[in-house]
């Protein structure tokens, strides 16, 4: 009989950035992760999120990418590495391809003032 695996693990915890508050989490499982940082107006979070559902409900989403090497695991990873990708509102608050995500996440904090 082989050893069960252990359950899934999910951790979460605030953040504290220059413009205000952000909620980090982290999900990890048997060969598998990811992590995210939410703010009122969107999410930043790590390359396993789709952009074309997000767009359509007209919601704010800026994905990094990690690699094998080098995975996005804890929302901290999140902070240096450069936005691969985005929909039509998080472009719309200012975030391009190429930031880090700290300069993301900074621009949703700012954007989540005018809500």
């Amino acid at each position: 009989m082989s050893a069960e695996l252990p359950l899934p693990r999910t951790s979460n915890r605030v953040l504290t950035f220059t413009n205000g508050e952000a909620l980090g989490v982290s999900n990890r499982w048997h060969q598998g992760q990811y992590c995210t940082i939410f703010t009122k107006a969107g999410i930043v979070g790590c390359g396993i999120y789709d952009l074309k559902t997000p767009a359509e409900f007209g919601q704010a989403i800026a994905i990094a990418k990690g690699t094998p090497q080098s995975p996005l695991t804890e929302p901290e990873d999140l902070l240096p590495a450069k936005i691969v990708g985005t929909t039509p509102k998080a472009e719309a608050m200012g975030i391009r391809i190429g930031m880090t995500g700290r300069e993301a996440v900074e621009l949703m904090l700012l954007a989540s003032r005018s809500l």
